[in-house]
């Protein structure tokens, strides 16, 4: 990987040792690393250095990682941030996903399964940067796709629709960018769930079923006959955007 194509991970940790070991197994990994030891620290590089991804701690000196979180996503509701923290309970999770956390990772980890995670969001930021190329079964311009009298704007968030104009929340934009790439795929609610919100604890598949009535009422001329969103049994849903 060339300097200029690293991608670059702001980690947020006041661990010495910790934060030291992430920032080496990062660079290893092919990525460009950088450590902040305190939560002010951290929101300076941040708007400075404009990382790809933040990991961050929630018990840090000066700010904590829950308002470092807040701040983040008044400005910027897209950065992926993966939160690494000794606090794993239940409750520290939830209160994560309420202020717009992508992951959640627990103190101990394995160092495998943090990477993989890291890979993970960092392709995530990449559906928001780069749009599937144009076909014939759904189209792209910018950062625009069109599919039969459907419009998603994944810049603002704004979907043209059979339910009129709708302002998406981040998670169902999420979920139809997974949708969009793999277009005439079905996807289970198992793979739905781990892409979308990386099983994150709490988190089920009726879930999926949730937002699926919910794009069905946006985008279906007859949302209990759908067209785009469809129904594979034993499987789980279909994304096909017709001809």
């Amino acid at each position: 990987m060339e300097a200029s194509e690293k991608k670059r991970i702001l980690v947020i940790e006041d661990e010495t040792h910790i934060a030291e070991g992430i920032k080496l197994n990062l660079t290893l990994a092919g990525y460009d690393a950088v450590v902040a030891a305190d939560g002010i620290e951290g929101l300076d590089q941040w708007r400075k250095w404009k990382p790809d991804l933040i990991v961050l701690d929630i018990m840090l000196p000066m700010i904590d990682g829950f308002s470092i979180l807040k701040t983040i996503r008044k400005e910027d509701e897209k950065i992926p941030v993966l939160i690494l923290s000794a606090r794993g309970d239940t409750k520290d999770k939830v209160k994560g996903l309420q202020y717009g956390v992508d992951d959640y990772l627990s103190k101990p980890f394995d160092l495998e399964e943090f990477l993989l995670r890291v890979e993970r969001l960092i392709k995530k930021k990449g559906w928001y940067e780069k749009p599937e190329p144009a076909d014939r079964t759904g189209v792209f311009s910018g950062d625009v796709y069109r599919f039969g009298s459907n419009q998603i704007d994944f810049v603002t968030f704004e979907a043209n629709c059979q339910a009129g104009l709708i302002i998406l929340t981040e998670q169902e934009a999420t979920l139809l960018k997974i949708f969009i790439a793999n277009k005439g795929k079905p996807l289970s609610r198992e793979v739905l769930l781990n892409a979308g919100w990386g099983y994150s604890t709490g988190t089920t598949t009726r879930t999926v079923d949730n937002f699926i009535v919910r794009f069905r009422k946006y985008f279906e001329t007859n949302p209990k006959k759908p067209e785009f969103f469809k129904s594979r049994r034993s499987v789980g849903y279909i994304f096909d955007p017709g001809e």
